[in-house]
């Protein structure tokens, strides 16, 4: 099997669209009047972003505002003591029998103190709660309330038989989540780019030169750098990439993409909120073992996996390392098994890396499929794997800039939207994206335009293919905890993602959040193999259903 062709045309405009066939990513770099224009230099900030930038109505920019609420400090913060300890912070289960029933809750209550042991009455931090057994590689996610005033509650389910304990952490504090907040909104660009360019230079050599770049977002753009700018334009979506104007070469030349560095804007005060020994940190409570002893009620679904499921809270939970779905009847996978579910369909998985992990566990799990040798960088991709005997393609590719990748070319990064219109889709296609671990560093308002775009592709392709099963990835936790990578970031992204495709119909949700959040390994950025082993029975179980 031939690799994809390339096929380059004198582009002014980085856009591009793929054809996904059997040769895989065939791309064709569409012909895109006018090029890309230097723009003059401006020290203004990003102007205010409307929901008509976003590509939403007024009413559902209103409605995510509310979803994304989130509580902070009612005073200016000007030392560390008067932000949330968890070292005088605790928790406490309310009303604690000698015994349970497998399906019932207990109550927790979690009570944030400051440095100087005074009671919080503001709400804002960011705690996370589990019930778990290690022995029994158990464990269940808790949603934790806020009531605003410095108290938390969470109900916890007991879904296994035998003994658990309460585990909370305290994240941030909610003076730290007012400062991720700042942040993200703000113009300072905490994550930098390079532009690699690179074209005919005298005597017949080539020349090359790396400049900084980053997005363009609002009219008069939130991102400035020395001479100013090339832009790049994708035409359907509208997004605009900028690159520092390189000083030899013309902007036409941008060639390649890759991760610069990450600046750190906190000032003294912030950075010691945001200290390590205050981050992430479990605080004390009731540790008494629970007993659970077993119900003949039983708990769980046995309902067929199907789109259009709610996903509750807890979404389900471990027993033995294996996930056990409240969404619909999970099945755990042979390897033949995968083989089989997977014959004569197309995989489409798109994102980042940790969609790129489910490709890796598709190689090393379904028998005879081969990676082909498409000649580009073996994690960036895009990539692409067959298995002759019963015609099974999958493909992974990683969405558009932003993207915190090692160095590619810019031509294999497409925007998920635009890569969702080139598929005819069908009963044989399966469509996985997921996008946000790289959207942290940027406003949320950009995110809500990139999902809105991914939404109105994925609307039109299951219209003209109802059949074609379309799969949400969720943002997963992560395992810094910072200004760059904070969890509070990506369940903020969770939240826009889930409400604006809440009414789609034909479209299956993964909350992998509960699944990294509760789970005994450390968190990671990419989720530990039991983890993703358990993702990808979740995805076959809704590819072919019991």
């Amino acid at each position: 099997m031939s690799p994809p062709v390339k096929c380059s045309l004198c582009c002014s405009l980085l856009t591009s669209c793929a054809l996904w066939g059997l040769n895989g990513w065939t791309q064709i770099i569409q012909f895109q009047p006018p090029g890309p224009k230097p723009v003059p230099r401006n020290n203004n900030n990003s102007s205010t972003i409307s929901a008509l930038d976003m590509g939403i109505s007024e009413e559902e920019w209103e409605r995510l505002q509310k979803a994304l609420d989130w509580p902070g400090p009612d005073q200016e913060i000007t030392q560390l003591n008067q932000s949330t300890s968890p070292v005088h912070s605790t928790f406490s289960i309310v009303g604690l029998k000698e015994s349970y029933k497998v399906g019932e809750k207990i109550s927790v209550t979690i009570t944030a103190r400051d440095h100087n042991k005074n009671l919080k009455r503001y709400g804002g931090d960011f705690f996370k709660a589990k019930l778990f057994n290690s022995d029994l590689k158990a464990s269940v996610y808790g949603e934790v309330e806020d009531h605003r005033n410095g108290t938390y509650s969470v109900a916890l389910l007991l879904p296994w038989e035998g003994q658990a304990q309460v585990y909370v952490c305290l994240e941030h504090s909610s003076e730290a989540v007012q400062i991720l907040n700042k942040y993200r909104e703000s113009s300072f660009p905490r994550s930098h780019y390079n532009g690699h360019f690179e074209g005919p230079g005298p005597n017949k050599t080539r020349i090359s030169e790396v400049v900084q770049c980053n997005l363009k977002w609002g009219a008069d753009g939130s991102w400035r750098k020395g001479d100013c700018c090339c832009e790049y334009k994708d035409i359907k979506t509208g997004t605009v990439w900028q690159c520092e104007r390189p000083k030899k070469l013309s902007c036409d030349n941008l060639v390649h993409h890759s991760r610069g560095g990450l600046e750190d804007p906190l000032n003294p005060l912030e950075k010691q909120i945001f200290t390590k020994t205050l981050t992430n940190v479990a605080i004390t409570g009731d540790t008494q073992l629970i007993n659970v002893l077993p119900n003949a009620a039983g708990i769980g679904t046995m309902e067929r996996c199907r789109s259009g499921m709610t996903t509750p809270v807890p979404a389900g939970f471990y027993l033995k390392d294996v996930w056990k779905s409240f969404v619909c009847n999970t099945q755990q996978f042979s390897s033949s098994q995968m083989g089989s579910c997977l014959k004569n369909k197309i995989v489409y998985l798109m994102g980042d890396s940790t969609t790129r992990q489910w490709f890796e566990y598709f190689e090393r799990k379904v028998p005879g499929l081969q990676r082909m040798d498409l000649h580009t960088p073996r994690t960036g991709g895009p990539l692409m794997a067959v298995e002759l005997k019963n015609n099974i393609i999958v493909h992974w590719r990683p969405h558009g800039v932003p993207l915190r990748f090692t160095k590619m070319l810019l031509t294999d990064l497409h925007y998920i939207s635009n890569d969702i219109d080139e598929i005819a889709g069908g009963p044989h296609v399966v469509v996985v994206f997921t996008i946000c671990a790289h959207m942290v560093f940027h406003p949320i308002t950009f995110y809500v335009h990139e999902v809105a775009k991914i939404r109105q592709s994925v609307v039109a392709l299951l219209s003209r293919a109802p059949e074609t099963t379309v799969i949400i990835k969720s943002g997963n936790t992560a395992g810094l905890k910072n200004i760059f990578q904070s969890d509070w970031y990506a369940m903020q992204l969770n939240t826009v993602m889930q409400e604006m495709f809440r009414d789609i119909d034909g479209v299956i949700y993964f909350d992998v959040w509960q699944m990294t959040s509760c789970h005994y390994l450390r968190e990671n950025v990419h989720p530990g193999p039991v983890i993703v082993a358990n993702e990808v029975n979740m995805l076959f179980s809704y590819v072919c259903p019991a």
